[in-house]
């Protein structure tokens, strides 16, 4: 690899609001290396690719490409520049084909007309380079996220740039994709060009990475070769404090609680068609309930009944031995379910409303718009759990959509919190965010159950859900397989062989 930088920032400094995202932030990018930013959510990393790209203008620092300074006043202008950005949320057009979505903008014609044949052709002749085999002149909208993701990475590999940026590319991917990906990105690399990798998994960051730079609370902690950082010690400067091992959370387990005759929530033979084969669940409180499986196993259709955010066509749902009917999100949460979902950007958080306005919708809609909560108790309220969930920056009047998405994410728990309920659902709660927040949430999860709160908890991340449940209820193709309640079966091992067998395993 050359010496000589494709990119240099030196001295970056952006504020947003009173609040500084970056502090005369330092970074090199070489030609033909990947080079991860490491850091927690809040830490900079994308605000730096964002003044990279175009997105927001620097207010000091300055950048050379190829040796000579530039200043991107768009992302179109950073790409016609050779820098091309495949960010974690995908931003594609779903009613165009995946032909369309490709080449948008830069369609081969015939004189004034688009050539739909040529631009299929090589569509397919693309995607097949990446170990991708779609029908490219179907709708994007027909295909899972995590396709989608694939055809916005290809995209981006197809301008020719000189730098490609992945922010979060893997979150939607499941393991064979991202084989796929890291496979694309080493080849990428290998023939020159260079690649900047933000990503919250470190087996990923450790596999393709030739170089990492750390960013903590908007400023530089250090740049090292990925060989020369061990992973405790990466953590260690990513926190700025000792990291607490997480497999070390002291939970109760339901041998050590008072026996349940009735549970909190029973499902019986609930599901929905297209969605969910019905299923029976029982949920006791005080207990953590795993949901596991691949992704479009199910686990988010079944968290959605149980939370009446989707209508059930077939069984019956109880709550506290009395059965449920017309259950919606409303009859929910005046029971005491709280669902945070998948989503949070679009389904949880309302991104102009400020964070404590975020946080008190539930109580606030739980007492009427007639009885406003009153403003001292509002902002005592909200002062606690700002404390407490460490939401950082700690300003209740700052917009949510300013916040990183591992704060966005303790905003959305707080709201719940606040009205105190009874089974706390939550669909991928520590999906994208880093280590630190990642670690608090878990540690709060396990407070809660203690505390006498069931939790039903949905996570990608094997290793998270055997660290936190109790049971875990195993999905595969949208059909509950198994729950897996003995200490000794609830291991990654274990998960994996009773979705390969359909639960059928001795």
């Amino acid at each position: 690899m050359s010496d000589e930088p494709i990119v240099q920032m030196t001295g970056i400094t952006k504020d947003f609001t009173g609040v500084r995202a970056l502090d005369g932030v330092d970074f090199t990018l070489r030609p033909g290396e990947i080079h991860a930013i490491m850091g927690e959510n809040g830490a900079g990393k994308s605000t730096l690719i964002k003044v990279l790209t175009g997105v927001h203008s620097p207010d000091a620092g300055r950048i050379l490409l190829d040796g000579e300074p530039v200043r991107f006043n768009s992302p179109g202008h950073a790409q016609a520049g050779g820098i091309a950005t495949v960010y974690q949320e995908v931003n594609l057009t779903e009613n165009l084909s995946v032909a369309e979505n490709l080449f948008a903008g830069r369609e081969p014609r015939l004189g004034p007309f688009i050539n739909f044949r040529a631009m299929r052709r090589r569509a397919k002749a693309l995607l097949s380079d990446i170990g991708v085999d779609l029908n490219v002149a179907a709708p994007l909208s027909s295909y899972s996220i995590a396709t989608q993701q694939l055809v916005a990475i290809a995209r981006a590999v197809d301008i020719d740039a000189k730098v490609l940026i992945l922010d979060e590319p893997t979150s939607s991917l499941d393991r064979e994709e991202v084989a796929v990906l890291l496979r694309v990105m080493r080849s990428l690399a290998d023939s020159g060009c260079a690649m900047v990798f933000i990503s919250h998994f470190l087996d990923q960051v450790y596999e393709i990475c030739d170089r990492m730079t750390v960013l903590r609370n908007g400023t530089l902690v250090g740049e090292w070769a990925t060989a020369d950082l061990p992973e405790n010690e990466l953590i260690g400067h990513m926190l700025g404090r000792e990291v607490e091992t997480l497999d070390a959370l002291d939970r109760r387990r339901p041998h050590d609680r008072p026996a349940q005759s009735t549970p909190l929530v029973s499902a019986a033979g609930l599901g929905r068609k297209g969605a969910v084969a019905p299923f029976d669940l029982d949920i006791h409180e005080g207990e953590v309930i795993g949901l596991a499986g691949l992704l479009g196993s199910g686990r988010t259709e079944t968290a959605r009944l149980i939370a009446g955010a989707d209508r059930h066509d077939t069984g019956t749902i109880a709550f506290d031995g009395r059965r449920i009917g017309g259950h919606s999100p409303r009859t929910a949460a005046a029971r005491g379910i709280g669902f945070c979902p998948e989503n949070r950007k679009t389904e949880g958080l309302v991104g102009d409303l400020t964070v404590a306005e975020n946080m008190i919708l539930a109580m606030q809609a739980s007492r009427g718009w007639a009885r406003a909560i009153p403003p001292a108790r509002r902002s005592e309220l909200v002062a606690e759990f700002i404390d407490k969930l460490d939401i950082r920056p700690a300003n209740p009047d700052l917009p949510v959509r300013h916040l990183s998405g591992g704060n966005q994410q303790k905003v959305l728990l707080a709201r719940w919190m606040l009205i105190e309920p009874r089974l706390l659902i939550l669909d991928e709660p520590t999906r994208g965010i880093d280590v630190g927040a990642k670690a608090d949430i878990q540690r709060l999860v396990a407070e809660l159950s203690d505390a006498g709160m069931a939790v039903l908890f949905i996570s990608a991340e094997l290793d998270e859900v055997t660290r936190l449940s109790d049971r875990i209820a195993v999905l595969r193709d949208r059909e509950l397989i198994d729950i897996l309640h003995e200490e000794s079966d609830m291991t990654t091992d274990r998960i994996v062989d009773t979705i390969v067998t359909r639960g059928s395993a001795e």
